[in-house]
């Protein structure tokens, strides 16, 4: 197994482990997942479909460059929901948003689009805390695990040797 494969695999074990925690702490330690944490459960998802088939398939350095760049734009894009919702929770509790209808509702009764908006302003219940280790809650974690996999995938994209 070829060095490339094996980070696209562990990227990808990383996010499978990372997404098993999630069900974790919402199945058995009670963490409800707020709209937010669900868009960035989606670029976990997104980002661990991308490095299995790139670790399935084994790809040479353009194959690689492609699956690399994939990779890093899904985790950017995860990365920044990510920040948005580690700002929200360290807001002051007067500026901190109202709490609005859950992500079930909001897709049976508005527009995606809308939905959308609504999802990434965030509300009340993403300015929740929660659970928290070494002083970083879910969110603060989840932006960390997407800049490290962003940053894998640059890497895998930038390196010379197939």
């Amino acid at each position: 197994m070829t060095f490339t494969r094996k980070t696209f695999a562990g990227a990808f074990a990383i996010c499978a482990g990372l997404l098993a925690f999630a069900y974790y702490l919402q199945y058995v330690k009670g963490e409800e997942p707020c709209p937010l944490c669900m868009v960035q459960r989606v670029a976990f998802y997104a980002l661990a479909a991308v490095f299995l088939v790139a670790a399935l398939h084994g790809p040479a350095r353009r194959g690689r460059i492609v699956y690399g760049v994939l990779g890093f734009i899904v985790a950017g894009l995860g990365a920044a929901v990510a920040a948005r919702h580690v700002w929200l929770q360290h807001l002051p509790a007067h500026l901190v948003p109202s709490c609005g209808p859950d992500l079930q509702y909001m897709l049976s009764r508005f527009p995606l689009a809308q939905v959308w908006s609504k999802v990434l302003m965030g509300s009340g219940q993403c300015a929740e805390t929660g659970w928290q280790f070494l002083g970083l809650t879910i969110a603060g974690w989840s932006l960390l695990w997407l800049v490290v996999l962003g940053l894998t995938a640059l890497y895998l994209v930038l390196r010379k040797a197939a």
